[in-house]
């Protein structure tokens, strides 16, 4: 059997061992948005620290665990915390928890991150959903012996980021008065920040933010024939765009000052997902 896929394997049966829960939409928290649990109706926790074998999150701000509940009458599972490239896992661990949320039962995977804002028109604090995504430099996920129990050698990228999802988000942002960009998310490898020279290249690309995260998973759950929306959170402004240092005590002050109106958006979102569910 593939390596890879009796890992997940391995990590399902510890989970369904633990839990008893079926999830119909799957959510990655980024950074600041760790207290999205509290809006939910929590059934169970799960640490990843308890799923053998799982990846361990080491960044600060990521609690590392799953948790399983309902927002109204929508079955979710949370990642508090999510595991990167630049932590030094192979990229399949990377994109483990989202092929293993999809094997729990998930149909739809929402995608969060804080970014570093390329666009001129944003500002620490913009939302943006993301239309579409570009990969520099992280390895794709699909590389090596296709898992066909997953899915096709060759994936379409044609429409990641579901068209009807993006609707529901953006007409859930309109109605409660939320100011949501749209745009091209890119994933750069990290942990450091991108070089002046770098984000004009991502410009030129056509990229609107550059994160460290996402995409990956992204491919992986497009793989597997999940329905995946996504929202940035632009906590900075990337490198070049103006002249204080970037930090990551910057990009959790950030996201941690505009979580409110991203977990609303969140939370509204998904209750009207249900009808993909």
């Amino acid at each position: 059997m593939n390596k890879v896929y009796e890992k997940l394997l391995k990590c399902y049966d510890c989970y369904k061992q633990k839990i008893d829960f079926k999830p119909d939409v799957a959510v990655v928290l980024g950074s600041g948005l760790g207290n999205f649990a509290k809006t939910v109706d929590v059934v169970s926790e799960l640490p990843y620290s308890e799923i053998e074998g799982f990846p361990v999150s080491t960044v600060p701000g990521h609690a590392g665990k799953f948790i399983f509940g309902y927002i109204d009458k929508v079955a979710v599972v949370l990642m508090q915390g999510r595991v990167h490239y630049y932590e030094g896992y192979p990229i399949t661990d990377v994109v483990l928890p989202a092929r293993l949320m999809k094997m729990m039962g998930a149909k739809i995977l929402f995608l969060t991150n804080a970014s570093g804002g390329i666009d001129p028109k944003f500002h620490a604090g913009s939302l943006m959903l993301i239309k579409d995504h570009i990969s520099c430099f992280a390895p794709n996920p699909l590389i090596g012996e296709n898992i066909d129990e997953l899915g096709t050698r060759f994936p379409d990228m044609s429409h990641v980021y579901d068209e009807d999802l993006q609707e529901i988000i953006k007409n859930t942002a309109k109605q409660n008065d939320i100011e949501l960009f749209e745009g091209v998310y890119a994933q750069l490898t990290g942990p450091s920040f991108e070089s002046p020279a770098e984000i004009r290249m991502l410009q030129t690309l056509g990229a609107n933010a550059v994160g460290m995260s996402t995409v990956v998973e992204a491919i992986a759950a497009n793989h597997m024939g999940m329905k995946i929306c996504g929202v940035s959170c632009v906590s900075n402004l990337a490198a070049g765009m103006n002249t204080a240092p970037l930090t990551h005590e910057e990009v959790q002050e950030a996201a941690n000052a505009v979580a409110p109106k991203f977990e609303m958006l969140l939370k509204e979102s998904i209750k009207e997902f249900k009808k993909f569910c």
